[in-house]
Parts: C-alpha cells; sequence; structure tokens
C-alpha cells in the first residue's frame, strides 16, 4: 500500500513509482497495480520476497514524496451457528472460554464481533480469532449455553447493490445504475429479463480485459458460481492469515 506525504493523486503516486523504481533491474515481478478511491496505491506481487524487494525501494527512493506499507494478512472470522438467544457479542467470549475449559483460550484470543439471524431466523455469531486459535477451534463443537455449536469460515465478499461491481458500498459508489441480472441501466426490481437473458457485469468486463482468459458470463452477478465471485472469494482468503 502506498500513500503520498503530500496530496499527490492515485495516478501521480502510480507516475512516481514507475519514474523512480525500475521492477526489471531489482528483478521483481509486478501483477497489479490499481489507485484506490481515497488516493492510496494498492501493489500486488505473486511472492513475499518481490514484496519486500518493492517495499524497499519505494521507501529508498521515493522517501520524500511517498511511503510504502506492507499490509499485514487480516485474522480470520469464524462463524458459529445456532447460538442460544442470550447470547450476544457482548457476553460471547466469556461464555465460550468457561464453557470450553478444554480448549485453554486466554483472554482476548476469541473476539466477538457481531450476531444476525440466519435461515429460519437461527441466531449465528461472527468471532475474529487468530490462526492459531482457528486451528484449535474450527474442527470442534463449542458449548454454548445448552448448545453444541458448530462453526466455519466466516468469508463475506462487498457488493455494490448500485453498480454490482465489487469492494465498495452503495454509499460509496460513482458507477451508474446497472441491474444485477441483465446489465440493464435499472434496478433489479425492475427488471423483466428472463433467465436466458442473464449477463453478468463482472465476467463481462473480465473479459474485456483478459484476451486470453475467457469466463462465461451468461449469468447474474448474483449467482454463488460466478466465476468472478470465485476469484474475490479466493483473493480474500489469500489475503487472510488462515
Amino acid at each position: 500500500m502506498v500513500t503520498s506525504r503530500t496530496n499527490h493523486s492515485g495516478d501521480a503516486i502510480r507516475n512516481i513509482i514507475k519514474t523512480s523504481v525500475n521492477p526489471t533491474s531489482m528483478k521483481a515481478g509486478i501483477c497489479a497495480i490499481k489507485s484506490l478511491r481515497d488516493g492510496r496505491v494498492v501493489m500486488e506481487t505473486k511472492s513475499k520476497e518481490d514484496l519486500e524487494l518493492l517495499y524497499t525501494n519505494i521507501n529508498d527512493k521515493c522517501s520524500q514524496l511517498l511511503e510504502a506499507n506492507i499490509q499485514k494478512p487480516r485474522n480470520p472470522k469464524l462463524v458459529i451457528y445456532n447460538i442460544p438467544e442470550e447470547v450476544n457479542a457482548e457476553n460471547a467470549e466469556e461464555i465460550i472460554t468457561t464453557q470450553n475449559p478444554e480448549l485453554m483460550l486466554n483472554p482476548g484470543e476469541v473476539e466477538p464481533k457481531f450476531t444476525y439471524k440466519g435461515k429460519r431466523n437461527i441466531k449465528n455469531l461472527v468471532i475474529e480469532v487468530g490462526p492459531q486459535t482457528r486451528q484449535k477451534i474450527l474442527n470442534t463443537k463449542l458449548k454454548i449455553g445448552w448448545h453444541m455449536c458448530s462453526m466455519r469460515d466466516y468469508v463475506i465478499v462487498n457488493r455494490c447493490y448500485k453498480c454490482s461491481r465489487y469492494n465498495h458500498r452503495a454509499s460509496d459508489c460513482r458507477g451508474e445504475e446497472t441491474c444485477p441480472l441483465c446489465m440493464g441501466g435499472h434496478t433489479i426490481k425492475a427488471c423483466t429479463a428472463p433467465p436466458r437473458d442473464y449477463k453478468c457485469v463482472n465476467c463481462v468486463n473480465f473479459n474485456k480485459h483478459n484476451c486470453n482468459a475467457k469466463v462465461r458470463e451468461n449469468h447474474s452477478s448474483l449467482d454463488k458460481i460466478c466465476p468472478s465471485l470465485q476469484a474475490v472469494i479466493q483473493k480474500f482468503k489469500l489475503n487472510t492469515d488462515y
């Protein structure tokens, strides 16, 4: 992640990097470089070694203008299913720690984030844990109140309800209204397209910019097996410290 020490735009940051840093001479492969809406620039490599080379070169050669930081992987989150109604984000840690002494959980190892109601109005709890704690509890069932609760990794992808693209919310969207079913310029409620006419805006855009690898487009952007959605989920997992 590269930020400006003054007030450079994302495009200006990219130009400074490309003018000052030579990936060929430092023998590093750059997979992606893109500007974020807040002015920062994200750069990706395929290896930790290349990432450290890039980080060092930017900070050595552009330190007066830019600051580069290596982003730490996020901690994993788990969803615990079917918790008792009286359990909430405030009391869950104490209950889990007290009722499951065999796991030898220390204070702070389990951080409850929020609860939500799933199918059939069942209450679920999302917790954040470190990678070692995840390994310790993921394949068990937690005793919570009178319940034995199963869990799994909680992977969530933000999809904009306005433009149907990923990694931002409708409140921050600068794109145009795009139907998630057919790519039309209307809301999903106004869509009359039959399933045979569905088009995924994300897969269409992917195919426009990738000549060699094409993905199927004839589905809605809500499709759970959409190739673009699966790619975003895979990237989310790669950036999580499992």
